[in-house]
């Protein structure tokens, strides 16, 4: 069974780009544009990993990882943030969040990719690698 990564971004030629590459990887792909519209869906069908943008309208990453983590069904799903270069967040914001590593824009799918193996096979990831 392959595993299924949800994609959010508010722009769609990452959503695309993200989601070819993932789907050429063998996942099984959800997207969507806000995280507002990522948490409906995540309710409705959990996803293995979530990959976010952090920078969006009406729910930004963080607060879309955040209410994952108020739900039962969803408090345990990893995430990986996409972030404008230079962008931090702190250790233990990341930690109450779940989000195992930033990613700065541009990124490499290619590295994206290694990211979503590595944390799918259970190894997670560096906080903060790049």
């Amino acid at each position: 069974m392959s595993k299924r990564i949800m994609v959010v971004d508010d722009e769609a030629h990452i959503l695309h780009v993200v989601s070819l590459k993932l789907r050429n990887a063998g996942y099984e792909v959800q997207t969507a544009g806000d995280g507002e519209e990522a948490l409906e869906l995540a309710l409705a069908e959990p996803p293995d990993l979530l990959i976010t943008d952090y920078h969006m309208p009406v729910m930004n990453g963080v607060q879309l990882c955040s209410q994952l983590r108020a739900h039962e069904q969803l408090k345990s799903i990893p995430a990986v943030m996409l972030t404008a270069r230079g962008y931090a967040l702190e250790p233990e914001d990341m930690e109450k969040t779940g989000i195992l590593t930033l990613l700065s824009k541009p990124f490499s799918p290619r590295e994206l990719l290694a990211v979503v193996q590595q944390v799918l096979e259970g190894n997670g990831v560096a906080q903060g690698a790049e």
